[in-house]
């Protein structure tokens, strides 16, 4: 029989809870909603531009009357609840009816504040908050000139500026002197003032509202000064107070709002509670983003898997009205313990702040150009230390990458509607934007989903995430660490972290631990899991074979027709004839459809039958030549010069060299693929500063570069170091390979990882710490011994053929 769970308020923070919730455990409740308004679930942030006459109620809506239906949800729509029977477990209506529960979830909301003066109960005094307001807003901007709205933040402007649409006088009363005090410093409170003048909104600053005066309906205001002004329509927006009346009556313990724990349950265990309504360790929300983040928390409670956990949000602010951009987040205000670094341009109208502590952003403050708000939050949220990036910081992301880096730098604000975000999939942003405000999407993953933009390559997902942030506005916040797939909830890190601590083997051993949604887990976490599994457990954890990839499984790429590419390891791109003849008589045997010499300097043939692959890989290694690896996670190439051998200009032995890390580092599996290149000189015809691991050879010895990508988004390396010796090379690459290997996420390319982690943090690792360096590199090592044995590779065979230089005897 099931569980009776009784939902009280139909916003966005409770139905969210049920969405989540029915995706975990579908079949486990019979479910009841309560809402006090007559309209199924509807998104409140566009409540504005329904207001500014952009969109339509009907547009707003998330879940239609026929959601419920589907889901065999029971909804009383116009039924506020007035009592909660928590003796007896049931919750009474208005009028009457009631509803026993086993589960009851709190979601009631918060009210508008309405400022205790005299004629605030007259006709023409609303607040803005539901869709009534609105309509009352719409019916009197038909009828009535002048309005005036109480209250210079987030709200209230948003009111003033859908009135100004609609043909109004909009007056804006704010009792501070600086608009949008809680979300802006006061330079660009004034820039956001001056602009909002210029499109015909009127301000009243440091103003008090004394009474508002009129008959039946408002006539006007009047303040502390005794100044009048005219108004036909007064509109509230001075901020919100949780809706916990019906909590306290119950008895259950409110503050603030009703106080709830980790788990999103009040003082009684039966009682849950979420959204603006709700206290968290001393801090309540308005903004939803953080409430969705507690949606998750609660559905997973109410399913009963148990392990979720809600520890606060740090939330930002984005606003755009009337063309005007700005955001902030964090402790944009500083103290005598913090810097900030500043950029002001009055008349171009860009205003840039960011509070620096301990070498780490704390607030951030944009006015104007806001395209960087989501990647300095991002910092903000991970406490990056900023150090190596401090002297572009200010300039953003581009500025920090270069202007073909990783991350979505292109102003989705600036873009057309007609404009392409997604190559891939041929997405326009008109599509994603009218896709988020029509299906009520809020994360990336939605937009994946519902558009398919950033679901291929990947390369548009920063520039996505903006386009979110624009549409959203002030609801929208950068997420949080993303779970590793659908089947459960914990992230890359908290899997790797719980295969270390519990020491696991295989990957249902890590199902059962972490209590795995599917029995099978699914395409995403399986090959994600087995590579943790073999990173962490080198000879000992398991490698399953169905849980790879089928590129890796088979030693070949598949191709559009259904056929495979074949492509041989042949190390720094030297060759011999014995190899090309193996090449040539194997492409012949085998009927290869094409011939190709690849970037990485190596010989690819294409168009071999699957069922041929065994016999032709037998044929290869039995005639010493290995798998390249071309379609694994894990080494590709090491491209190589001539270098000094016979290069003019050559300073080393690139080739050799090459040759060396090649044989080093093969058959050693990563998180993504990995590419190297020896150059013999500066001139870097191996184009070494934008591979994974590049070695440019000097006079003086070698530079170190990493994390370079030459892919779909450039990105050139970063210095590590410079070394003096061939065996130095081997001991800084291994060890930079492995901290790679242990700290990286599946699928992480180094190029975002080091964007991720930090220069300065490997830097510490590889170059700083002697002691760390070598241990890292035995650890390495330990994990090549057992490659050798690893019959993905077919490495014993091609080790006895290419006498290979054992493992222990490089870099020592």
């Amino acid at each position: 029989m099931k569980e009776r769970l009784v939902l009280i308020g139909n916003g966005m923070a409770g139905v969210r809870t049920l969405e989540e919730l029915l995706k975990l455990e579908p079949n486990k409740y019979d479910i009841t909603v309560f809402g006090s308004e007559p309209h199924p679930n509807y998104n409140r942030i566009l409540l504005s531009p329904v207001l500014a006459g952009e969109k339509k109620f009907e547009e707003i809506v998330l879940n239609k009357r026929e959601w419920y239906d589907k889901n065999s949800i029971t909804l009383h729509a116009g039924s506020p609840v007035v009592e909660i029977n928590r003796v007896k477990r049931k919750v009474i209506t208005a009028d009457g009816s009631e509803a026993e529960y086993d589960r009851l979830l709190l979601a009631t909301g918060s009210s508008p504040f309405i400022i205790p003066v005299p004629g605030a109960d007259l006709e023409g005094v609303i607040s803005f908050r539901d869709i009534h307001d609105v309509e009352q807003m719409l019916a009197a901007s038909k009828q009535y000139k002048n309005a005036v709205v109480i209250g210079g933040g987030l709200l209230g402007l948003e009111a003033a500026n859908g009135l100004i649409k609609q043909g109004m006088e909009v007056s804006v009363v704010h009792l501070m002197d600086t608009l949008m005090e809680r979300q802006l410093d006061a330079a660009a409170g004034a820039m956001l003032k001056r602009s909002l003048e210029e499109n015909g909104m009127h301000f009243l600053m440091g103003a008090q509202t004394d009474a508002i005066l009129g008959d039946k309906r408002v006539e006007s205001v009047r303040f502390a000064d005794g100044s009048i002004v005219k108004a036909d329509l007064v509109v509230m927006a001075v901020g919100i107070r949780p809706n916990i009346e019906l909590a306290k009556k119950a008895g259950l313990y409110c503050e603030r709002g009703v106080v709830v724990n980790d788990t999103m349950q009040t003082y009684d265990p039966r009682i849950y509670a979420l959204g603006e309504c709700v206290q968290h360790r001393e801090t309540c929300y308005g903004l939803v983003a953080p409430l969705f983040e507690q949606a998750k928390v609660c559905a997973n409670h109410l399913a009963e898997l148990g392990y979720g956990r809600y520890e606060g949000s740090v939330t930002s602010t984005k606003l755009k009205v009337t063309g005007i951009d700005l955001f902030s987040a964090g402790d944009f205000h500083g103290d005598d313990t913090t810097e900030e670094i500043v950029f002001q341009d009055l008349a171009g109208g860009t205003y840039k702040k960011l509070v620096i502590k301990d070498n780490r952003i704390s607030g951030a403050v944009l006015y104007g150009n806001t395209v960087d708000g989501a990647w300095y939050f991002q910092l903000m949220r991970e406490g990056t230390n900023i150090s190596d990036m401090r002297e572009s910081l200010l300039f953003g992301q581009s500025a920090h990458l270069g202007s073909s880096g990783h991350g979505g730098e292109t102003q989705a604000s600036a873009m057309s509607d007609a404009a392409q975000v997604c190559d891939c999939n041929g997405v326009c942003k008109g599509d994603i934007v009218k896709a988020i405000t029509s299906e009520g999407l809020f994360t990336v993953d939605e937009v994946k989903s519902h558009t398919k933009a950033g679901a291929s390559c990947g390369s548009c997902v920063g520039l996505v995430e903006q386009i979110l942030a624009n549409t959203l506005g002030g609801d929208y916040s950068a997420p949080e660490a993303k779970p590793l797939c659908a089947c459960t909830e914990f992230t890359h890190d908290q899997v790797r972290s719980t295969i270390r601590e519990y020491e696991l083997m295989d990957k249902q051993a890590v199902f059962d631990k972490m209590d795995w949604r599917t029995p099978d887990g699914c395409h995403v976490c399986r090959p994600a899991i087995n590579y943790y599994l073999i990173s962490a457990w080198p000879g000992k954890a398991k490698d399953d074979a169905q849980s790879r990839f089928i590129n890796e499984r088979v030693h070949g790429n598949i191709q559009k027709d259904g056929t495979f590419s074949v492509i041989p390891r042949i190390l720094g791109g030297r060759t011999t004839p014995h190899e090309l003849r193996t090449i040539a008589e194997a492409a012949e045997k085998f009927n290869v459809g094409e011939v190709h010499f690849t970037g990485g300097q190596r010989i690819n043939m294409l168009g071999v039958k699957k069922e041929d692959l065994p016999a032709m890989w037998e044929f290869l290694t039995d005639r010493g030549m290995v798998s390249g690896h071309a379609y694994g996670k894990a080494l590709r190439t090491v491209k190589t010069c001539v270098g000094s051998t016979w290069c003019r200009f050559g300073t080393q032995d690139s080739t050799s060299l090459g040759m060396q890390l090649e044989e080093a580092t093969w058959a050693s599996w990563m998180p993504h693929k990995f590419k190297m290149a020896v150059s013999g000189c500066p001139r870097n015809c191996a184009e070494a500063t934008i591979k994974d691991f590049g070695v440019v050879c000097v006079d003086s010895g070698y530079e170190l570069h990493i994390g370079g990508n030459g892919g779909v988004k450039v990105r050139a390396t970063d210095v590590l170091c410079r070394v003096n010796t061939e065996q130095e090379v081997m001991e800084y690459c291994t060890a930079f390979i492995q901290l790679y290997r242990e700290e990286a996420r599946y699928l992480e390319r180094t190029a975002p990882w080091v964007e991720r982690i930090g220069l300065s943090y490997i830097k510490k690792r590889v170059v700083e710490d002697a002691v760390g360096r070598k241990e890292l590199r035995r650890r390495f090592v330990d994990s090549q011994d057992v490659a050798q044995h690893d019959p993905w590779t077919a490495r014993a065979k091609g080790a006895e053929a290419h006498e290979f230089t054992p493992m222990k005897k490089l870099g020592e």
